[in-house]
């Protein structure tokens, strides 16, 4: 198969397995329509217990990492104690955002409504600019708040990314992507 692998997708297909065949996801090498890989990474106090925040940061980097090498487009929002904080809109992906990424802290609450609202904002903003786009959205939380999110409806593609404590798990990630029609993926935890 020509082009390159599509390392997303392929992160996202592989989880927690070993890499295999089947997990390849591919691109092929033309002018397409953009693609948008909307990062929204939880900093609360919550993540910052078992190293959930570190691994939630790394995971962040290398989808920056891949979107980079594929040509596509990130936004990173975070939401915490801080409130909801954009670190980048919608551009096309730079290595030059990572130094940010690894430098982020975290604790607080956790405004996780109020960073799905300005979420489905920028996958609007982005689909008006770019009308054939494909959208996705990667949500990398552990699922602690109290709130009721609702579905961002303009993603065209949505990846629940699950930092829940494995030991006393509360199951929200999965609720959210079963009821959303999300994939559902747990991180290698330690």
């Amino acid at each position: 198969m020509g082009g390159r692998i599509h390392w997303p997708r392929t992160l996202a297909a592989k989880g927690v397995a070993a890499l295999q065949r089947k997990h390849l996801h591919w691109t092929l090498p033309s002018a397409g329509p953009a693609t948008l890989h909307l990062i929204v990474l939880d900093n609360s106090g919550s993540m910052r217990k078992g190293g959930r925040l570190a691994l939630a940061k790394a995971f962040a980097s290398r989808l920056v990492e891949e979107a980079t090498r594929a040509g596509t487009h990130v936004a990173l929002l975070l939401f915490g104690g801080q409130g909801v904080q954009w670190v980048q809109n919608a551009a096309p992906a730079r290595r030059s955002v990572l130094p940010r990424v690894s430098g982020l802290g975290g604790g607080g609450g956790t405004p996780l409504v109020e960073a799905l609202r300005q979420a489905q904002a920028e996958l609007q903003a982005f689909r008006r600019r770019h009308a054939s786009a494909s959208r996705t959205l990667w949500l990398l939380t552990d699922g602690r708040s109290l709130e009721q999110p609702q579905l961002p409806v303009d993603a065209d593609h949505l990846v629940i990314v699950d930092f829940d404590d494995p030991r006393r798990p509360l199951g929200r990630c999965r609720q959210w992507a079963e009821r959303w029609g999300a994939e559902w993926r747990r991180p290698l935890m330690p």
